[in-house]
């Protein structure tokens, strides 16, 4: 058996390394266009800011090393096209020009998501730069480590823009982010994202939301312009983070579905409609558990990692399927965390789930232990079962990975009256002896 894998970071490599694990006598092939596998490309705005020092420590694996496992590994390849009848691939290789067909038994598509590039005027001035890869990480820091720069404008308030604000903060840069949304971080509900935003205006980041970028000026080869709907913005490095698109532009004329956005649409077992054709990762849409349906786009680190592993043991031939996700997310922004995981109540509106709410304010450990701090959590619930739809949480330490115990009681159903009874563990620097959880459950009438 012959399998190709067109993309080589998080869930390609997964897959490819899943594939040789149980078939060692089967053959790998994977074509890459960047020039750096399986890497961590959620650390990418910790690198920026320094935080991270050393680019290499994000590099899982090298292409030595997978070529030691037996992999064929191109860098530096684009696919250019699928012929899902011949089962061929054309190939370009992005250093000699040349360009070949490859033949497969069975194809993964694992080609990932890029940066949003809009079509402003000014676009493509040399100090508007995007983040997705560690020679875009190299190529940021190159500029803002200068100390002739001052002045950043971040565009979109995601996870990545948020993240690239503290970065930029930490170098004692003077910070400004533009969102034409009403809140930043648009997976949270507004109230919480609320009090995220008001720790970045305390840190000394400007945050401008309900404002819409319209066209960029250049100054000089140095600096540009930010014009919006309500203001004008001088800037020396602009980062545009308005969201991510899926790289499945080379199946536009296959047969293979795709979503709106792109999204190579799948099922549980991370087939395509075409037989021996799969996909997984963030070109690829993703089962939600609690919206019970496929067609669901949710990009993030956790779901490319476990639909990658999953391909391959499919592809060997392992009867299994991902129907787990639930897009849990967890996110620092300087001295506070951000975590979510389920439906918001933005999304339970959405999805018409007949629901609940309650919101409660805790401390992260006893009173009486030095430094207590809050920690404000959100439920969401089904009003007839009790069943826990999502939960959401911004605090201080000890905030964001609480969120793990409710994507948990999600996964497995628990009601959220037997939630507010559970064994947690206590002690005075880790939690009051009725946690935070058992508070917000409690408080669920």
């Amino acid at each position: 058996m012959k399998t190709i894998i067109i993309g080589g970071v998080a869930a390609g490599m997964s897959a490819a390394s899943k594939i040789r694990r149980m078939r060692y006598d089967s053959e790998v092939v994977v074509y890459e266009k960047g020039g750096t596998l399986s890497y961590g490309a959620c650390g990418l705005p910790y690198y920026v800011g320094d935080e991270i020092v050393d680019e290499n420590k994000m590099i899982i694996r090298t292409k030595a090393q997978f070529e030691k496992m037996g992999m064929a590994i191109h860098l530096f390849h684009e696919v250019l096209s699928v012929d899902e009848r011949e089962k061929q691939i054309t190939v370009k290789d992005l250093t000699t020009g040349a360009i070949f067909s490859d033949t497969y038994d069975k194809l993964l598509i694992a080609s990932g998501a890029s940066p949003i590039l809009p079509d402003w005027e000014g676009i493509h001035h040399p100090v508007v730069k995007t983040l997705s890869t560690i020679e875009d990480g190299k190529a940021i820091k190159a500029i803002i480590k200068n100390d002739d720069v001052q002045n950043v404008i971040i565009i979109g308030a995601g996870f990545i823009g948020v993240e690239l604000v503290e970065a930029a903060l930490g170098l004692n840069k003077k910070v400004t982010l533009i969102e034409f949304k009403n809140q930043i971080l648009p997976h949270l509900d507004k109230e919480m994202a609320f009090e995220l935003e008001t720790e970045l205006k305390k840190q000394g980041a400007n945050i401008r939301c309900n404002e819409r970028v319209e066209s960029l000026e250049a100054i000089n080869t140095r600096q540009t312009y930010v014009h919006t709907d309500k203001n004008q913005y001088i800037a020396d490095l602009v980062l545009v983070c308005i969201g991510v698109r899926p790289n499945t532009g080379f199946l536009k004329n296959t047969e293979i579905k795709c979503a709106r956005n792109g999204a190579v649409i799948i099922n549980p077992e991370m087939k395509t409609n075409v037989e021996d054709v799969y996909a997984a990762g963030d070109c690829a849409t993703v089962y939600h558990q609690v919206k019970d349906h496929g067609e669901n786009y949710i990009p993030l680190g956790t779901n490319a990692n476990k639909q990658g592993k999953m391909a391959g043991a499919i592809i060997c031939g392992e009867k299994a399927g991902f129907t787990q996700a639930l897009g849990t997310s967890m996110i620092k922004v300087c001295e506070m965390e951000g975590a979510k995981t389920g439906l918001s109540e933005t999304e339970a509106i959405m999805e018409n789930f007949d629901y609940k709410t309650v919101t409660v304010q805790a401390l992260n450990h006893a009173p009486y232990y030095p430094n207590p701090q809050p920690i404000k959590i959100k439920l969401v619930i089904d009003s007839k079962t009790r069943r826990i739809l999502g939960a959401q949480a911004v605090g201080y330490s000890g905030t964001a990975l609480r969120i793990n115990t409710f994507a948990l009681a999600i996964h497995t159903r628990i009601p959220v009256d037997e939630m507010g009874w559970v064994d947690f563990g206590y002690a005075p620097p880790f939690a009051e002896v009725w946690d935070a959880m058992h508070i917000a459950c409690n408080a669920m009438k």
